[in-house]
């Protein structure tokens, strides 16, 4: 069942968030900050799109005087929407921009330590002694926030952890939590409410883990912050929007999440419809609605780490198999060769035969009634079907069902037969993660291991179709339930369709099938265009083995953020280039107009 975790009501400006407010929207500026009419003319395209906030880089304290000038003229314009101002290293321009702005951005990781990765151990009064160091640095910010009424959020990003964190338990979740925790004591100690945190990473499942452990370790201390959602550096394209949806969306359907900004390397008003696609599907008073079809009599279960329901083998699916991906041609007139050759694991043709023989590697699915034993060709059968014919398979028998025939002994029977592999039908109007949840946890208290499909019925291919099937999937798979993925549209996109199943997969890091690119959004930091960028070296490296490039445009979470790519290209300074190869710099200073090349050269020596 849903619950929303409350917590505290925020004021930010003249928009409130947290508590029982929606869900608020917000994007980031690209601008230079001292370029106002740019930056006030790209607010006012991001409200214009549906924005509640807007947050503006604050790199000096220039910057964030000019901060006044941004304000007044957007207020002259007839614009009072709530600014947020980004800050990273300096104590003194967070105090200039909170006297200005209606909330700031601190980043834990840099706000009082110098970022200086050593190979050393703190000491117990090492650590204490440096988490004072803290306090005397940070509390200046909260009493001046608590006297002006600016809010604040405490943005923990896994790629700008401090040396003292990463020492003492690396980029791991729980360190995220803990350098946000040293800073919000310090806040619930002086009765400081009007805090916001968050919990970054290009990977959504670092993001997912790191929020909701989150959430555990506040209510053990009896705090009630509210959450921002995001994944950062998601990237462009469709892989951004994957990413996203699968972050946020999962975190969203556990009641987590008062704020969200969807971080694509494309213009940051695109970003908005984006995060309204996704708030929108996972709405509280939607999934409130959900009701099970009987009263469970068995437990649910937090997630804080990955582990994979346990099933059996069954083929080539379930145990340690990879999820596989059926590619659903059902609607096509008629099944050819160019459909055969798509991508992908098992393909289902509904009712239609296929009388000649199916080259190997080439495995098709078949509603049980028109199924012949042909090679490489498995039945598809209804509960009713399977369990009153004689005619199966003996390899892989495709069980279609739905919640509603759990609660009977058909499923416990069914799961007897070790060839079975079960497709779950999901169709709840308000909630198809709670209702796949729901069937999982069945399924684990009944102590039955038979791999189960995930399959999703969408009236046609289009961007929503791409953000639901990812939120509502990779909800699933993050927590390790589900051994397949078979997405339908009733229009003729299957490869389309195909593309999403495996991008779903990579974003939950569970099959690596293409190249990944870890991209920023830019903000007024960006020392080169990151869009032009990205896509010439998508462009370019595309066609490569799977490989994960990441494309920074700074050093502010650069080097951290892409800790798990392969390969880094990173802004050192403007026209200039850093390359990396895993956490490794590898060239210094390239000039810009050679750092793609030099990218592509590194990239085919180490491949």
């Amino acid at each position: 069942m849903y619950i929303r975790f409350k917590t505290y009501n925020v004021k930010i400006g003249n928009i409130p968030l947290g508590e029982v407010n929606p869900v608020r929207i917000q994007s980031m500026t690209n601008t230079n900050t001292l370029d106002t009419e740019s930056t006030v003319n790209q607010v006012i395209k991001i409200v214009k799109a549906g924005a509640d906030y807007v947050r503006i880089t604050v790199p000096s304290v220039k910057s964030a005087k000019n901060l006044e000038v941004i304000k007044t003229s957007l207020l002259e314009k007839g614009y009072n929407t709530p600014l947020i101002a980004d800050i990273h290293f300096s104590p003194k321009i967070a105090e200039v921009s909170a006297c200005i702005v209606d909330k700031i951005r601190i980043n834990p990781g840099n706000y009082t330590d110098v970022r200086n990765i050593k190979n050393k151990n703190y000491s117990d009064a090492e650590y204490k002694k440096s988490v004072k160091k803290i306090k005397e640095k940070f509390l200046p910010l909260v009493m001046l926030c608590k006297e002006k009424n600016t809010a604040m959020r405490i943005g923990a990003n896994h790629g700008s952890l401090s040396d003292r964190i990463l020492n003492r338990y690396g980029d791991t979740p729980f360190g995220m939590v803990e350098s946000v925790m040293e800073f919000l004591r310090i806040c619930f100690e002086q009765d400081f409410f009007d805090v916001v945190i968050s919990m970054k990473a290009s990977n959504p499942v670092v993001m997912i883990y790191a929020s909701r452990l989150l959430v555990k370790i506040m209510k053990t201390e009896n705090m009630r912050y509210p959450i921002h959602l995001g994944v950062t550096e998601a990237g462009s394209d469709d892989e951004g929007r994957i990413k996203s949806s699968v972050g946020i969306g999962t975190l969203l359907a556990d009641g987590i999440g008062d704020t969200i900004r969807v971080s694509l390397t494309e213009e940051p008003e695109r970003e908005i419809p984006i995060a309204k696609a996704i708030t929108n599907i996972f709405k509280p008073e939607k999934l409130g609605n959900f009701k099970p079809p009987f009263v469970p009599d068995f437990e649910f279960e937090d997630k804080y780490e990955y582990k994979k329901r346990k099933t059996i083998n069954v083929y080539n699916i379930g145990a340690n198999n990879v999820p596989v991906v059926i590619s659903d041609l059902s609607n096509y007139d008629k099944i050819i060769d160019k459909y055969l050759k798509t991508k992908t694991d098992y393909f289902y043709i509904g009712k239609k035969e296929i009388a000649n023989e199916i080259g190997e590697g080439k495995k098709i699915i078949i509603n049980s009634k028109n199924w012949k034993k042909q090679k490489n060709t498995f039945p598809l059968f209804s509960v009713n079907e399977f369990l009153n014919t004689e005619k199966k398979s003996d390899k892989i028998n495709f069980i279609f069902f739905s919640i509603n025939d759990l609660n009977n002994n058909k499923i416990k029977k069914i799961s007897t037969n070790k060839t079975v592999v079960l497709v779950a039908h999901l169709n709840d109007i308000n909630s198809r993660v709670h209702e796949a949840r729901f069937i999982f946890r069945y399924l684990s208290a009944n102590k039955i291991e038979t791999p189960v499909v995930l399959k999703y019925d969408y009236s046609t291919y289009n961007e929503k179709m791409l953000i639901s099937s990812s939120a509502e999937s990779g909800a699933l798979f993050i927590d390790g339930y589900g051994d397949g993925l078979w997405l339908n549209t009733n229009d003729y996109n299957a490869e389309k369709v195909n593309d999403i199943s495996f991008g779903i997969l990579q974003a939950c890091r569970l099959r690596i099938t293409k190249t990944e690119y870890i991209s920023c959004p830019s903000c007024g930091r960006t020392l080169f265009d990151l869009q032009k960028t990205t896509s010439l070296i998508k462009e370019k490296t595309a066609h490569l083995p799977p490989v994960k490039i990441g494309i920074m445009g700074c050093i502010v979470n650069g080097p951290g953020e892409m800790a798990d790519a392969d390969y880094g290209y990173v802004g050192t300074s403007r026209g200039r280039i850093n390359l990396y190869k895993n956490k490794d710099i590898v060239k210094k200073n390239i000039l810009e107009k050679d750092a793609v090349t030099e990218l592509l050269k590194l990239i085919k020596r180490g491949t």
